[in-house]
């Protein structure tokens, strides 16, 4: 079968689209015709081992999961002998960070792994972004315990996190202010947001507005430049760990203060995470942004524009293409 694959820690080019064997099922694994896979932050950062301790998960000096993909979507082809919850021919996606392999052309998926059948009326390309950065949305979210009527402001609107997270915010009966570029602020109203901050002319930390929680969906602020949009008591989350790791220490000195406090949304994996999310998109809720796609064999090109950091939403790599 076709796979992307990568033998060393490095840029993009370490990718290489090559014939490997296809994967073997257990008697509780479903093997996964896959049709689309993404590219996202989770795949560069353990592609180019950034930060630099993902090498004590993924391998010192050459990383052991040779083939990367953690969203996908596709077609059970097979079943193990002792696969009750999954048929051949059923329309499935999930998500399958840590034993990775959706960027090729079959996967194979424990039945009890991140993995549920399709939502009615979706395509491949378009399910496939569904769970990367909406799970991280979903932390956001649970870590918050944010409530209907609250103020939450959103850093970072266009991207896989933050468009998820305006997306469930709305959901919830949030409200919502989302910060964007001037070229995106239709998409982000789209979404859902009741206010945008435009932040290439104005600073969106001085705002006059004062939220319950602040949102740094791509990572790029701190807790210092933000503490004073929140409330009393109110929170910021980051996704990203910040300036020396700091928004895993600041959880735990800011609650002695018994102010303003940070919280880091660490995700939860798990097959009921995937079905909630099924569930929102059935309802309409929720539908993952597609900035571009690409088929399999430019994948290279694919992790070059992730890396610009300038997506919208997803980058969508197609395995099979649509008939």
């Amino acid at each position: 079968m076709r796979a992307a694959v990568h033998h060393r820690y490095g840029p993009p080019g370490v990718v290489g689209v090559v014939e490997v064997d296809q994967p073997s099922i257990g008697d509780h694994d479903v093997l996964v015709k896959v049709h689309a896979t993404t590219v996202n932050r989770t795949d560069c950062g353990y592609r180019a081992a950034k930060p630099f301790f993902i090498r004590a998960i993924t391998g010192l000096t050459r990383p052991r999961r040779r083939v990367l993909g953690t969203e996908y979507a596709g077609v059970v082809e097979a079943v193990g002998a002792g696969v009750t919850s999954f048929a051949v021919g059923d329309q499935v996606f999930g998500y399958n960070e840590g034993a990775f392999g959706a960027h090729a052309e079959y996967l194979s998926v424990p039945q009890n792994g991140v993995i549920a059948t399709m939502p009615a009326n979706m395509t491949f390309e378009e399910i496939a972004p569904g769970t990367e950065g909406s799970h991280y949305a979903l932390a956001f979210l649970r870590t918050s315990d944010v409530q209907p009527g609250q103020d939450v402001l959103v850093y970072g609107a266009t991207g896989a996190i933050g468009s998820a997270a305006v997306q469930l915010l709305k959901h919830r009966g949030v409200t919502v202010t989302a910060v964007c570029a001037t070229a995106h602020i239709e998409l982000v109203k789209g979404l859902g947001a009741d206010r945008v901050v435009d932040y290439t002319t104005e600073d969106f930390t001085k705002d006059e507005q004062s939220y319950d929680a602040v949102f740094d969906a791509v990572g790029k602020s701190t807790f210092g430049r933000c503490k004073r949009l929140l409330k009393p008591g109110g929170l910021y989350l980051s996704s990203d760990l910040g300036p020396w790791a700091q928004n895993l220490l600041l959880p735990l000195v800011t609650p002695l203060f018994r102010g303003r406090r940070v919280k880091f949304p660490f995700p939860v994996q798990g097959q009921q995470m995937v079905r909630d999310l099924r569930d929102v998109i059935e309802a309409g809720a929720f539908k993952p942004v597609i900035d571009r796609r690409y088929p399999l064999e430019q994948i290279v090109d694919a992790y070059r524009y992730v890396e610009t950091g300038q997506k919208l939403g997803n980058v969508v790599i197609t395995i099979t293409p649509p008939t």
